[in-house]
């Protein structure tokens, strides 16, 4: 029983009132809305009308009683959802665009419905079209989809925690490594150290060996001279003395003149090894980050789709000549483009060039050094060129050599180069270290290279040579493996996966083949189409499942689903 005093309102049921005040609600309390605004679409009490209409963003609103709010019911028009759009927060999501299928504030469909025909406002759409919600359905598809989410996340959070185990393992192995080289330079170091400590000890017992000889001799030099200076009467005994005396100085001479040349060491010094620390210049890294070869390099690639995008701008005066490309971290896909000597980037998101460099020759071949940095060999000008390309491209350093510069790959931080018949190896700063012109046999393995890939752990070279097919050089010399047949008809371009089989296309052939990274011939990737040139380079992606391929005198590039 109520014994005076105002009614709590916040004990009452939704039922007990037509519509609720917007304000009050929010508040916790539950106090029925007398007034309606048009421009907010929210109903409040007498008290909150007045602030509301005080609030500057809500001046000029049109504000209407409860009465005024007309439509077939007793209880006038479904209540305007409070629930605020995203793009527009001042805003309540109170439209409907019949046409898409989708809701929004007033600003929204302006904006983004404007050629649509059927928008609704939507408190008039429910009552008017008798529209039926359908709240267990998606709510049932609301729940599963939590559900699905939910396992999702535990993925990612598993595969995030798999991440970190990974990289602390690695870290550890990069720490494990370092220890070694520690090791082994503490080694070096101890060696030094006891060369220097076994020199200046055979010195320093040669010192204390001469001073004890010393001592000897001054003390008989001493004891001749005593015996002279005291009185003797006799004779003999003197004539002794005296002899003994010419003794002791002829003996004393004798080492002072075999030790008058002193022990120096002003001329021993240290000569440093220079070229262990220029190896260590050489390596920006104490070690590789390389992909695992898993079986998935055996298997044979399947392309799909195949989409040709233009590679010609508006600069070029001859038609492009893709040699070579490679796809960079970013997704994009720079192009070496040797009629019109030129790098171009391609935009992997839309197949378009976005940006050109100009060379001061022709390129021949292109490989990634980093995510911001390729080289580019120029075939005439007998030149290697280093790259930027983390945004505009530029020059940044060139190799010169004494041979025509083809083929080009980049592994264990060394650069490999080749001309027709021989291929070098060089450091990043430009020195060569060693050539193959003939393996172990004495045999010339080489007839006319056209382009080179490096296995990953720097240990196989693979050679693409039109007359001699695919031909794989061990780094110590030894051909490896050969193939050629009537599936590979003018060896022209090889690719080395991500995966680590070995992509070689036939300039004849007009295919791509695939092979494993002893050289076993996996299958064939692209087939012969007599409608189309022969191809001239290859590269793929496999993180992105493209492929890239360009023919002999297009301005196309061709690219693949894989």
């Amino acid at each position: 029983m109520a014994t005076g005093g105002e009614i709590n309102t916040d004990i009452l049921s939704d039922e007990i009132f037509d519509v609720l005040c917007s304000m009050c609600k929010n508040g916790g309390k539950k106090t029925e809305g007398e007034k309606f605004c048009v421009d907010c679409h929210d109903y409040f009490c007498i008290n909150c009308v007045k602030i509301h209409s005080q609030v500057p963003l809500c001046v000029g609103h049109k504000v209407l009683d409860k009465s005024q709010v007309n439509s077939g019911t007793s209880k006038g028009l479904p209540r305007a959802p409070a629930e605020r759009c995203d793009r527009h927060s001042h805003k309540h999501i109170d439209m409907y665009c019949q046409n898409h299928d989708n809701v929004g504030c007033s600003t929204c469909m302006t904006i983004d419905h404007r050629s649509c025909k059927d928008i609704f406002y939507i408190p008039e759409f429910i009552q008017n079209k008798s529209y039926q919600v359908a709240t267990r359905e998606i709510q049932t598809k609301l729940k599963a989809l939590v559900k699905t989410l939910a396992v999702q996340a535990n993925k990612f959070q598993q595969d995030k925690q798999n991440l970190q185990n990974r990289k602390a393992e690695l870290l550890d192995a990069i720490r494990k490594f370092r220890q070694e080289i520690n090791d082994q330079l503490d080694k070096l170091e101890k060696n030094s150290v006891d060369e220097i400590e076994n020199k200046f000890k055979l010195l320093e017992d040669k010192i204390e060996e001469g001073l004890k000889q010393l001592q000897t001799h001054k003390a008989k030099v001493k004891s001749a001279n005593d015996k002279l200076t005291s009185p003797n009467p006799n004779q003999a005994e003197l004539f002794v003395h005296v002899k003994m005396g010419e003794d002791a100085e002829n003996v004393a001479n004798k080492f002072i003149e075999d030790t008058i040349t002193r022990i120096t060491v002003s001329d021993t010094e240290f000569k440093p090894n220079r070229n262990l620390l220029q190896q260590l210049k050489q390596n920006q890294t104490i070690g590789m980050l390389t992909e695992k070869t898993t079986k998935t390099a055996d298997k044979l690639l399947q392309i799909t789709g195949g989409q040709s995008y233009c590679a010609k701008v508006k600069s070029d005066e001859y038609t492009c000549s893709i040699f070579s490309a490679c796809y960079m971290e970013d997704g994009k896909i720079i192009l070496a483009d040797y009629n019109n000597q030129k790098l171009k980037r391609l935009d992997c998101h839309n197949y378009t060039i976005t940006d050109c460099y100009n060379l001061p020759g022709e390129p021949y071949q292109i490989c990634k050094i980093n995510e911001t940095q390729v080289a580019v060999t120029l075939y005439t000008k007998q030149e290697v060129h280093l790259i930027s390309v983390d945004r505009q491209m530029k020059t940044t350093n060139k190799i010169k050599t004494d041979f025509d510069c083809l083929g080009l790959a980049y592994a264990n931080n060394h650069l490999y180069i080749s001309d027709f018949t021989s291929v070098y190896i060089y450091t990043m700063s430009g020195r060569k270290l060693k050539q193959f012109s003939t393996d172990l046999s004495g045999q010339k393995p080489f007839s006319d290279i056209n382009s080179i890939a490096v296995s990953r752990d720097a240990t196989r070279v693979y050679v693409t040579d039109p007359y001699k097919g695919l031909r794989i050089l061990e780094t110590n010399g030894q051909m490896f493996t050969t193939f050629k047949g009537k599936q590979l008809q003018g060896a022209f371009y090889c690719h080395l996966t991500e995966a680590g089989s070995v992509l070689v296309s036939g300039y004849q052939s007009k295919n791509v083949l695939q092979f494993t990274s002893d050289g076993k011939l996996i299958g064939e990737v692209t087939k012969a189409d007599s409608g189309k040139q022969g191809i001239n380079t290859l590269c793929c992606n496999q993180q992105m499942s493209k492929m890239c391929i360009s023919r002999v005198g297009a301005d196309n590039i061709e690219v693949y689903n894989i």
